[in-house]
């Protein structure tokens, strides 16, 4: 194993550099950290950035956090804010279950739903292929869409040449891009990497090139149509496994919103009571009066239910507005 793909098995909490995509800090933050990664070095900016305005401004944030009540009013703000967040957690926990909790018949529909669609897709399957998880079934449907498009090369005869250069072209593209789709041994990452290759297919303009050159005189359909039914396969897969993200991913925030509020809260609770009554020792902590570093651990503790959230959040609306982008209808 070489030494960038060890260091890429690690790329879920650190941004080392990713053997597809390289370095990718923005895709890092957004997609392939660990969310609890991020919530680690949102926490540590914010605290590094309180301690390097107390260091370069000591005696002017000691006066401000003695002799002002500011500090008690954000500190109560930040705690109405966390009993706030946990009611929002069980809303959040709600329309969750509300997607499990139906009826007999839509629970009916659904799994013939997807008995359905594992037995249209095992009709493709090779001896040994089991597409159960992303991964599996990025490299069925690579196989598949790659060789439905090379198909479409094979019988020209009568052709214009014009045409055939066209088909040719755009058999290739396809190729390519299937080939891509399936080298999922070389993702790295996140628990969902692998879904984010599959999220970057814009199988929507492939399906409609298909319909275009499929509908030209000289051209035979069927291969096209083949090919069409690949792409649809794999969108209504690849959505499929969206939904599964979404209600795993809501399902972790709330969990670890509901885990980090609670000692959020009791600290935060305990850091009013201790300004208020003046118990801080005197002297220094990492060279400033025991005040200022108190004070930038207790906003670091009291924002961290914020930034759990916005480390999930970032992720899911990511994700949502990608696929939101691609697919036969789309917004601009």
């Amino acid at each position: 194993m070489s030494l960038l793909r060890r260091f890429s098995q690690w790329r879920d909490w650190f941004p080392v550099p990713n053997l597809t995509t390289g370095f990718g800090l923005k895709r890092w933050v957004v997609l392939d950290a660990d969310r609890l990664a991020v919530t680690g070095a949102l926490l540590t900016v914010v605290f590094t950035t309180f301690m390097g305005i107390a260091t370069f401004w000591t005696f002017q944030m000691q006066t401000l956090l003695t002799d002002t009540s500011t500090v008690q009013t954000i500190l109560n703000t930040l705690l109405s804010g966390m009993i706030l967040l946990v009611s929002i957690v069980v809303s959040i926990n709600s329309i969750v279950l509300s997607h499990d909790i139906t009826s007999v018949e839509t629970q009916e529909n659904r799994i013939q739903g997807a008995i359905k669609f594992r037995r249209d897709l095992g009709e493709l399957t090779e001896d040994g292929e089991n597409p159960s998880d992303p991964s599996s079934f990025l490299r069925v449907m690579s196989r598949i869409i790659s060789a439905r498009a090379r198909a479409l090369t094979t019988d020209l005869d009568g052709v214009e040449q014009k045409l055939v250069e066209d088909i040719d072209e755009y058999a290739a593209s396809v190729s390519d891009a299937a080939e891509q789709l399936g080298a999922v041994e070389e993702t790295s990452g996140a628990e969902f990497a692998v879904l984010w290759k599959g999220i970057g297919f814009d199988y929507g303009s492939h399906i409609e090139r298909s319909r275009t050159l499929g509908s030209s005189r000289d051209a035979s359909s069927e291969g096209f149509d083949d090919l069409i039914e690949a792409f649809e396969l794999f969108a209504i897969g690849k959505e499929y496994f969206k939904t599964l993200y979404y209600t795993k991913e809501v399902s972790q925030l709330s969990r670890t919103l509901l885990v980090v509020s609670l000692p959020a809260i009791l600290f935060n609770a305990a850091a009013i009571i201790a300004i208020n009554g003046g118990v801080l020792p005197d002297g220094q902590i990492l060279g400033l009066p025991p005040l200022q570093t108190f004070v930038a651990v207790a906003f670091t503790i009291s924002i961290a239910p914020y930034l759990v959230l916005t480390a999930y959040m970032l992720r899911l609306s990511t994700v949502a507005r990608l696929t939101a982008s691609d697919g036969i209808f789309s917004l601009k």
